[in-house]
């Protein structure tokens, strides 16, 4: 199932992005762990290739969202280039970020060592605006695939929690916003499991 989600989004990326320094960006995701890592601890598809699956997911699901909102006017809203990039590419931050370790469980009343997640961040530069700097550092994002990566989270974003109101300003100004970030959590939540 890895090597399958992996060439689906291979194909998907291969197919809508032709921007400069693409290759490259691909050249460095394939020296990372993103492939195989888990979407998160324990949350959503924790589990070996889960980050892969759940870009998936959200690309799916973005697609179906934005031709519900705009049908037939779907491109002049937005190119399957900037549907591409910014679904497969929004957590692009946890590549390379979590790593197993082990604790002793009781199973049938003996110790045994268990596998779990945890975060070793090198590069801690937050969530939605750190995918946003690794991209940028092999390719230019638009300023709207930018803001919609970024704020990806919604009200799940610290800087939303402690009262930013710039999620706010992101998402009135620019109409994916919302819908990539609804796109996330329907495929977080729906399509996927703890």
């Amino acid at each position: 199932m890895i090597e399958e989600n992996k060439q689906k989004f291979l194909e998907i990326f291969n197919t809508y992005v032709h921007r400069e320094g693409a290759g490259k960006l691909l050249e460095w995701l394939e020296t990372t762990d993103f492939f195989t890592a888990p979407a998160s601890t324990k949350f959503h598809s924790a589990y070996e290739g889960g980050l892969c699956k759940h870009s998936l997911n959200v690309y799916e699901r973005f697609k179906k969202l934005l031709e519900m909102e705009f049908g037939a006017e779907l491109e002049k809203h937005i190119s399957q280039e900037s549907i591409a990039l910014i679904a497969l590419l929004h957590d692009i931050c946890k590549a390379n970020t979590y790593k197993v370790e082990y604790r002793n469980v009781k199973v049938d009343g003996d110790w045994v060592q268990q596998p779990f997640y945890t975060i070793q961040d090198s590069l801690p530069y937050g969530h939605g605006e750190k995918s946003v700097y690794i991209i940028n550092g092999f390719l230019r994002l638009t300023r709207e695939e930018a803001m919609a990566i970024n704020w990806h989270m919604g009200g799940f974003d610290m800087r939303a929690k402690a009262g930013s109101y710039s999620i706010s300003d992101a998402y009135y100004t620019y109409k994916i916003c919302p819908l990539f970030h609804t796109a996330d959590l329907l495929a977080t939540y729906l399509d996927e499991t703890k």
